[in-house]
């Protein structure tokens, strides 16, 4: 009797433990994050009157922090400080500018936006994630602020960043990614020395209103990120 006692209590307390491992792997395959914070590194590049064919030209290190909100697994808005330099010289260059001039410069540049982000295919590990995926490629589009400093000319100028990048999820809270884009800016003063101050701005007297006949640079990051602030939700469409 006490025998079939104690053979009944261990089979209840047995049935409660895996109903309780049970719910804690369904919480958890629930489990979706509201934010991400991540670091970035990479190459910048400038473009403008000093180069307008090779996006990738003079390429000199960059690298900075992210962070997104995801509304969803498809929406996302990312905000991003940037670091890099901009390097660019007209010699060797076909074109032939006013008075036979030619210029070289390296600046520092800063670069804070904010862009909205579409995952092409529904991005997360969980569960609840209908039609979830670990990779999935992207698009962004957003605004930012472009701050370069020089001891004879400062440039501070809106940007609208357009760009393309794709994303991995390494691990339930950790992802992986590589993004591209072009920072088109409404400044034409990026190309300029820092010993005379001398720029190519509109050196042939080619009027532009708006983004016309303006310098642009872009970016090329490698970026890791860690998911922050768990949410739960029983389902995820």
């Amino acid at each position: 009797m006490r025998s079939h006692t104690r053979q009944s209590t261990s089979q209840r307390m047995l049935a409660v433990a895996l109903l309780l491992a049970a719910v804690h792997m369904a919480t958890a395959q629930e489990l979706e994050y509201k934010m991400e914070l991540g670091a970035m590194a990479g190459v910048g590049s400038y473009m403008g009157d000093a180069n307008n064919t090779d996006p990738f030209k003079n390429a000199q290190m960059a690298g900075g922090i992210l962070a997104r909100y995801n509304f969803n697994p498809r929406m996302v808005v990312k905000g991003n400080l940037a670091i890099g330099r901009m390097k660019g010289t007209t010699a060797g260059m076909d074109n032939r500018f006013p008075d036979g001039a030619h210029i070289a410069f390296n600046r520092s540049l800063y670069d804070l936006g904010a862009q909205f982000e579409y995952n092409f295919f529904a991005y997360g590990t969980g569960a609840g994630y209908k039609d979830s995926h670990r990779f999935t490629p992207y698009i962004l589009l957003g605004i930012g602020l472009t701050y370069s400093p020089q001891t004879h000319n400062h440039v501070f100028a809106f940007n609208i960043p357009i760009g393309i990048g794709a994303k991995y999820k390494l691990a339930e809270r950790l992802n992986c990614g590589v993004e591209w884009t072009m920072r088109l800016t409404t400044t034409d003063r990026l190309d300029t020395t820092g010993k005379t101050a001398f720029q190519l701005n509109d050196p042939y007297q080619i009027k532009g209103k708006g983004m016309k006949n303006k310098d642009s640079y872009s970016f090329l990051f490698l970026y890791i990120s860690y998911d922050l602030f768990p949410k739960y939700r029983k389902c995820n469409n």
